[in-house]
């Protein structure tokens, strides 16, 4: 069996198997990855010029509109472009970045929702403090300490991972190459050193975890004290999108990494797959916009300008 110095490329898992269905799986892809790019642009772009919208809480939204284009960007590309030539080859330089980039954009996400949970608690339980502890210096600073985490957490993670001597063939059973299936190729059963990352990392996801349940906790809480009916659905909609956001990422996330082997399959670690890293990238921008009556405004506003000048 080849070891991991004499590994030019990996070969990827087929969308399909025949050359019909592979022309039909690249023109729904390509359907989801413009619908992705659509609407994370048009969310980034309101933001980006509506200065009503220069706030805490539109800032995070502007950097998951971000996070979630780079996401999608480093799977679909790829397996689109395998599915219309009809190959499933990735150079393992190309493996390794795909790897290095999906999990600096995923954990980079993580990150950033759980900063947006503190948000909103700030806004909601602490309205009277949020200017001061949400003010412009400290939003940028949990900005850029969430992607900070993320490309930390990926660069260890890649550069674990592929020091590992891999003698096991170079079949990644998955439409894009990620972690769990380049340790399948690794000679040995288990590594010490990524045993540790992912016992570190699993608890730094559960605390995130139970960081955002517990602020919603004292959301709800502090929502159901207001007396106004009026206050209590302006608070619960400034939530929900988030919340729903949460809900998406974590429980497509959870499920395709802690599903019992005994249910595992190729078709439906295919299907999970596509599942939270397809997704979650496109249905964020179709949650905040149709739930947000300040980003449908904006942009309608910025819509208007452009049809403007075009005609």
């Amino acid at each position: 069996m080849p070891n991991s110095s004499s590994i030019s490329e990996f070969l990827l898992l087929p969308l399909a198997d025949t050359r019909q269905l592979q022309r039909l799986h690249f023109w729904l892809l390509l359907g989801i990855y413009l619908a992705a790019l659509l609407g994370n642009g048009l969310i980034s772009t309101a933001i980006a010029c509506d200065r009503r919208l220069h706030t805490p809480m539109y800032f995070f939204l502007l950097n998951l509109a971000l996070l979630d284009l780079g996401c999608i960007s480093t799977t679909l590309p790829k397996a689109m472009a395998n599915a219309l030539w009809d190959t499933r080859a990735i150079s393992y330089a190309g493996c390794a970045a795909q790897i290095f980039f999906f999990y600096f954009f995923i954990s980079a996400e993580y990150s950033l929702l759980t900063i947006m949970s503190y948000d909103r608690y700030i806004a909601i339980c602490k309205p009277l403090h949020y200017g001061t502890l949400m003010d412009s210096r400290a939003c940028a600073t949990m900005a850029a300490a969430a992607w900070g985490a993320g490309l930390l957490y990926s660069l260890l993670h890649t550069a674990s991972t592929f020091s590992l001597p891999l003698c096991q063939g170079n079949v990644v059973n998955q439409f894009f190459c990620e972690i769990p299936q380049i340790l399948k190729l690794s000679c040995s059963d288990s590594n010490l050193r990524e045993v540790v990352l992912i016992i570190f990392s699993g608890s730094l996801s559960f605390g995130c975890f139970v960081f955002i349940v517990v602020s919603y906790v004292q959301i709800f809480l502090a929502v159901l004290r207001m007396p106004s009916e009026q206050g209590r659905h302006k608070a619960f909609s400034t939530c929900l999108p988030h919340l729903t956001v949460v809900s998406l990422f974590l429980s497509t996330g959870f499920f395709a990494y802690l599903k019992p082997p005994s249910i595992s399959s190729p078709l439906l670690d295919l299907t999970v797959s596509l599942l939270y890293s397809v997704f979650p990238p496109t249905l964020n921008p179709i949650i905040y916009g149709m739930r947000n009556r300040d980003v449908k405004h904006a942009l309608s506003r910025v819509l208007q300008y452009t049809l403007l000048h075009l005609l």
